[in-house]
């Protein structure tokens, strides 16, 4: 069974950065693409980032040049910077392995106020 694990999250002010942490208990480069989703209270869940195992970076339109999504051999980050309120969420990670096998963390709260 895949576990991931994320850290990192917690409470900041406009424009402050975070930077969030998924591990794996698998070698992510086992997964075809890794990435970060978020859900807002009343939203649904929505992508934030992805990689794929070839190094491949997707980005949601709302924080394309504030975000950035890297990984190394064990962990899947995404650094967060310029954070504004609408980026409230719960951040959660996520690992495709195939069509039908991905996997989900138990999600991250990360909380942009003043």
């Amino acid at each position: 069974q895949v576990q991931l694990v994320e850290s990192g999250g917690g409470l900041v002010q406009p424009g402050g950065s975070l930077r969030l942490s998924c591990a794996a208990s698998q070698n992510i480069f086992s997964f075809t693409a890794m990435g970060w989703y978020r859900q807002a209270p009343g939203k649904q869940r929505a992508l934030v980032a992805t990689i794929t195992s070839g190094g491949i970076t997707n980005y949601a339109s709302s924080v394309k040049g504030r975000f950035t999504i890297s990984r190394d051999n064990v962990k899947v980050y995404l650094q967060m910077n310029s954070l504004k309120p609408e980026d409230t969420a719960v951040y959660y990670c996520h690992a495709q392995r195939t069509a039908s096998a991905s996997y989900w963390g138990q999600g991250t709260q990360v909380t942009v106020s003043s």
